[in-house]
């Protein structure tokens, strides 16, 4: 029978104060032991199974720092969006001017006499990590055609995609105080990446690039993960002495995806153990479970105001998460809300979130929508519910009068 969580006590005669609404539910899901976290040495970390919308490690995720070449992907993706609605084509040729040209570190070792094809630009930028690519991609679509005002661009299209802590002064990572993105904002653009341009993503898993026969030095894939058979098919390493060792990675295995990032290590290395370690330690130590199907009722929340008493909650989607591989308990889960619900309510409004926590993994949070519709009551109900204020203030005593 699935619990009906009661209303906060009244505040008055006929005024209900609305406040949150915790309740303790118990789902009938085995679960195992808490993991051992993994023991990371980067700066900062974050691990997230794209599959469940599990977080299985958060290690100064949410603090901006020097992304490297890591921040190419925004450049990435804005360039992307621009293919996909039409103002750029791959078989668009670029000029390339003295400011790209300028750029050391990893290039396509371009030069002013080159016009290069957008799609050679973006496999310079993903394969070979070229700074001089990305400064021609930026200039082409920058609102005044320079690469500091792309970076205001590409700045404010972050926000609008939810990476708060991500603020960009050049287009390819190159060290400029204040160029920071956090762990979690960079774990969200790769998810965004592998979503939204599945056309385009097969190209990170490219080992190797040859333009134009002019940097043989510079043609190998820098990711360590690509051939070791993981299921790694992405995305970017990074690297500058401030930054230290990074990677924003992504593998498949089955039906789950992570992505993961990791920043700070002391070289490249330990950049190929640390990766390894953690795509190996998500996928084995984690197995997926069913938490509650789409349509499935996990509790009822009281109405306030209207033809019924209660509405049914649950989930619209599927909800499923990772536990754990070995040993077994009990999911414990709060839904929480601010109640009692206003009257009239709509079938499939969201009035409240499931919360649970495997042990050891932080907290995940599911939307919950009404299971049916609810009118608003007319004299009769509304009297009912008055009636019933005036019941609880008797029953309450001189301590609950106004």
């Amino acid at each position: 029978m699935m619990p009906i969580l009661s209303p906060i006590d009244p505040g008055g005669v006929m005024t209900l104060f609305f406040r949150r609404i915790v309740s303790s539910i118990v789902l009938g899901l085995a679960l195992a032991h808490p993991a051992q976290a993994f023991d990371t040495g980067a700066k900062a970390a974050f691990v997230f199974d794209m599959t469940t919308g599990t977080v299985l490690l958060d290690r100064n995720a949410d603090t901006p720092l020097p992304p490297a070449s890591m921040s190419k992907l925004m450049t990435l993706y804005v360039a992307f969006e621009a293919i996909r609605d039409g103002r750029l084509s791959l078989d668009e040729r670029l000029p390339v001017s003295r400011h790209a040209m300028s750029y050391g570190g990893s290039t396509m070792f371009l030069d002013t006499t080159d016009r290069v094809r957008v799609e050679d630009l973006l496999r310079g930028i993903i394969v070979l990590s070229g700074n001089d690519a990305c400064a021609v991609i930026a200039e082409a679509l920058s609102p005044d055609g320079s690469e500091a005002g792309f970076a205001t661009f590409m700045t404010q299209r972050a926000q609008q995609m939810g990476m708060t802590n991500s603020t960009f002064k050049n287009s390819n990572g190159w060290p400029a105080p204040g160029h920071e993105m956090s762990m979690r904002d960079l774990a969200l653009l790769a998810r965004h990446i592998i979503t939204d341009f599945p056309n385009f993503y097969p190209m990170f898993s490219e080992t190797e690039f040859q333009f134009d026969g002019r940097a043989p030095r510079n043609s190998q894939n820098r990711n360590p993960l690509l051939s070791l058979g993981v299921g790694a098919d992405g995305l970017k390493t990074g690297h500058t002495q401030q930054a230290g060792y990074g990677l924003t990675g992504s593998a498949k295995q089955g039906d789950r995806r992570v992505v993961f990032v990791l920043s700070g290590l002391e070289s490249a290395q330990a950049r190929a153990r640390e990766s390894e370690a953690v795509v190996n330690w998500a996928f084995r130590q984690f197995a997926r479970k069913s938490v509650v199907k789409a349509g499935e009722e996990v509790a009822r929340a009281p109405i306030w105001m209207g033809e019924a008493d209660s509405v049914g909650l649950t989930p619209a989607e599927d909800v499923s998460t990772l536990m754990p591989v070995l040993g077994s308990s009990v999911l414990k889960a709060e839904v929480v809300f601010t109640g009692p619900v206003r009257a009239p309510v709509k079938k499939g409004d969201q009035i409240a979130e499931l919360v649970f926590a495997p042990e050891g993994l932080p907290e995940t949070r599911v939307p919950l929508v009404a299971a049916e519709d609810v009118a608003k009551g007319g004299f009769t109900a509304r009297l009912r519910t008055v009636s019933g204020l005036l019941l609880t203030r008797l029953q309450q005593g001189p301590e609950g009068a106004l």
